[in-house]
């Protein structure tokens, strides 16, 4: 099959940016399928581009207001000026104020849906195929999670920081929060259940693998991991990294997973218009199913999550794809069929083309499938997705598709395809 070619990700094709698509970056949320279950509205939505913005919106700390009465920090934070306040005790409050960095842009992360949010993300539930189906959970992702400040000029770094400013552009850290002084007589904290980061290692490439998960601060410093997520002793400090975000960054919400991709990752990242030549060139092929031979087909890039008759189907304990039929279904074993050309017992499901681009290490044709989900992407994709450990509650790491977060099981996570080709 033709390899993608080398052009930009799509991912501000919606979304057309004011400036040159060198400044631009792009965060995808690790759960949907190129889109949101019923599309992508406002802020609210699977990926969002960060883009040079037309006026510098980025601050910086300033004045250090020390030993404050609740009543003096209240007075300092509501000026018309960007604020951080600890609460040490009932009587004391340290303010730290923020003032206006030209030089950087700001964007904001979180749950809430006030203005100050330019992207707003929900909690993932794994598997669940509308918004509704995340209603009744109750959401650990904080209103206001993560800020990210990105350099106005070359080389548009991006640095990213544990809580965001809310409207009366104010952050609070209250009593219970953890928070200490620096050895710089400087304040700083970790919010209630953390923001985490990993860079994974050799890059978001074909060589890529997992790296370590570090928890990222209210200042953008960086600490292990804390013994649980809402612990109140942080843990310690990793002087040797930063909070500079690189291509294939995952950034962890407690409730969401975010993957961070750079202008220059997305350039060698295939599009959403090679994924779909690739689906056509592979229904080109018509693959048969052995049984009913019948011909297979993906369904378009639009009916992603619609099942479809010619839907092919796999038997994920040994690659073989089928079309969907009755053979070997037993009542009493619905979740494991036999595959007729193998006689191997396994779960049989329907296949869904991997439709986020971002998602992809490489630009080969998508041979793989994740189990149990049935995902197909490439090879390279597959085993690394299958290598990272994302979080999972407060407590509990393990692997999961990228396209649709359930966790992976089976001896690798995933299965090459063996399909069959026309008997003409």
């Amino acid at each position: 099959m033709t390899l993608f070619s080398r052009v930009l990700c799509s991912c501000t094709q919606n979304n057309a940016p004011l400036f040159p698509l060198c400044v631009c970056t792009c965060v995808c949320v690790c759960r949907y399928n190129g889109s949101l279950p019923n599309g992508d509205r406002g802020r609210r939505k699977s990926r969002f581009a960060l883009c040079k913005r037309p006026k510098a919106n980025g601050v910086k700390p300033s004045t250090v207001h020390v030993a404050c009465s609740p009543q003096a920090a209240k007075a300092i934070s509501s000026k018309d000026q960007h604020s951080i306040s600890y609460t040490l005790s009932r009587v004391q409050t340290v303010v730290v104020e923020y003032t206006h960095d030209c030089n950087a842009d700001m964007f904001q992360i979180g749950r809430s849906t006030e203005s100050p949010i330019d992207f707003v993300v929900t909690d993932t539930v794994a598997g669940s195929q509308s918004n509704a189906d995340t209603q009744s959970v109750q959401s650990t992702i904080s209103r206001f999670a993560c800020r990210i400040m990105c350099q106005r000029t070359p080389p548009f770094n991006a640095r990213i920081y544990a809580a965001g400013f809310d409207s009366s552009k104010s952050i609070f850290l209250g009593e219970k929060a953890a928070k200490w002084k620096t050895l710089d007589g400087q304040m700083d904290g970790l919010t209630t259940n953390g923001v985490l980061v990993m860079h994974p290692r050799h890059g978001f490439t074909q060589d890529a693998k997992p790296g370590v998960w570090r928890e990222i601060s209210v200042c953008g410093n960086v600490f292990t991991l804390r013994e649980t997520r809402s612990a109140q002793q942080r843990g310690k400090m990793v002087e040797a990294e930063s909070q500079e975000l690189l291509d294939g960054s995952l950034i962890d919400l407690c409730g969401a997973t975010l993957l961070f991709r750079t202008a220059d990752g997305l350039s060698r990242t295939p599009t959403v218009k090679h994924l779909e030549a690739l689906r056509q060139e592979i229904n080109a092929a018509r693959p048969q199913c052995p049984v009913g031979f019948n011909t297979l087909a993906f369904p378009s890039m639009r009916r992603k999550d619609t099942p479809d008759e010619k839907q092919p189907w796999v038997y994920l304990q040994c690659g073989h794809v089928h079309g969907y039929h009755d053979w070997g279904n037993r009542r009493e074993e619905r979740c494991s069929r036999e595959c007729p050309m193998c006689r191997t017992r396994g779960p049989y499901v329907p296949l869904w083309l991997g439709c986020e681009a971002a998602f992809y290490v490489d630009a080969a044709p998508p041979t793989h499938a994740f189990s149990p989900c049935g995902h197909v992407c490439s090879e390279k994709t597959a085993s690394f997705w299958s290598q990272i450990p994302l979080p999972h509650g407060t407590h509990t790491f393990h692997a999961a598709c990228p396209f649709c977060a359930q966790q992976l099981n089976g001896e690798h996570g995933f299965v090459r395809l063996i399909f069959q080709g026309p008997l003409d």
